[in-house]
This record gives structure tokens, C-alpha cells and sequence, in this order.
């Protein structure tokens, strides 16, 4: 196990918001300045046992994707290894098998994160389309600002190095 941070982004950017983790990976990219020494950011896509090594060698493990828990659109969610329901867990969308199975893969292989933390936003819209709904896409800001939050307790500073309300110049263009 390494020393290392991994921020994990899952999800599909084609089902709307499903795709939350992977645009929140790409901004942190994009709009910080990440020391990569400690922090390993992971687009982790829908990408099922491929995410095993990243789990494995993670000595912290924080986990970005659309929560699904019947809470209104866009509600901030938060969980640790303590207090991650299971039905979460398995509704990760990892897609062929759930983030449960991989992480117990990684327990049963001897490896498992010293913490987990999950971080997500709940979806409005999972149907087919490139743009987020737009109570998620109001919550997104304030989902960046808890990846950068924990990653501080953790004492890993990310420095801004972009105005990150402009991050959906990522992704959305206007279209003619």
C-alpha cells in the first residue's frame, strides 16, 4: 500500500448525471493544482476490476459518483467506511459488478484502504444525454468544494488555479 491519495471518479458521462464523478475528476484536474505526490486522481469511468490496482494501493480512498438514496435532486451526499450503507455501496455505478464487490475483492486480497470516503451528489436525470439536470449541475460546485474539503483533513492542500465557477466551460459549449 502506498502513502498515496486516490480520488476515484465513476460514472457514465452519457446518462446525464451519472457521469458526476468523472466530470468532478476532470475539473480538479483542470481548475487545481494537485500534488501529485500525494493525490492520484482516477477517472475511473465505468471501468469495473480495471479499478482494483487504484483501490489497492490507496492508503486513502475518496470515492466521487451520482448517490442514488431517494433524497431530493442534487442533495449532497457523504459517507465514510463507517457509515456507507451497503445498498449504496452495491448501487455504485460501476456497472458489471458493484463497488462492494471490488473493494471486498481488495479486502479478501489483503488490501484495503485505511479510509473511505464517498461523495455524491443525488441525480435527477440518468437518461441518455451529455449535460447534467439542473439541480445536480447547481450542487456541483458545492461538490468540488467537499473533495477539496476532505482532501484538507487529510492535509493535502489543492491550490485553485482557475475561477471555478467557470467550470462548465469544460463541458458545455453552446451548441449552434
Amino acid at each position: 500500500m502506498m502513502d498515496k491519495v486516490v480520488v476515484l471518479g465513476i460514472g457514465n458521462v452519457l446518462l446525464a448525471d451519472e457521469g458526476i464523478g468523472v466530470l468532478a475528476v476532470k475539473v480538479l484536474e483542470e481548475f487545481f493544482e494537485v500534488p501529485s505526490e500525494k493525490v492520484e486522481l482516477v477517472d475511473g469511468g465505468v471501468g469495473s476490476f480495471q479499478l482494483l490496482p487504484y483501490i489497492e494501493k490507496a492508503k486513502r480512498l475518496l470515492v466521487i459518483d451520482a448517490i442514488a438514496k431517494g433524497s431530493p435532486p442534487g442533495t449532497l451526499h457523504k459517507f465514510t467506511k463507517d457509515t456507507l450503507p451497503k445498498q449504496i455501496l452495491e448501487k455504485l455505478s460501476i456497472h458489471e459488478v458493484s463497488f462492494l464487490d471490488i473493494l471486498t475483492l481488495a479486502e479478501m486480497r489483503g488490501f484495503s484502504p485505511e479510509e473511505l470516503v464517498v461523495l455524491g451528489l443525488e441525480p435527477e436525470s440518468l437518461e441518455m444525454r451529455y449535460e447534467l439536470s439542473p439541480s445536480v449541475k447547481a450542487n456541483f460546485i458545492p461538490l468540488i468544494e467537499a473533495v477539496v474539503s476532505q482532501l484538507k483533513d487529510w492535509d493535502i492542500e489543492l491550490v485553485p488555479k482557475k475561477d471555478l465557477r467557470r467550470w462548465e466551460e469544460l463541458f458545455f459549449v453552446d451548441r449552434p
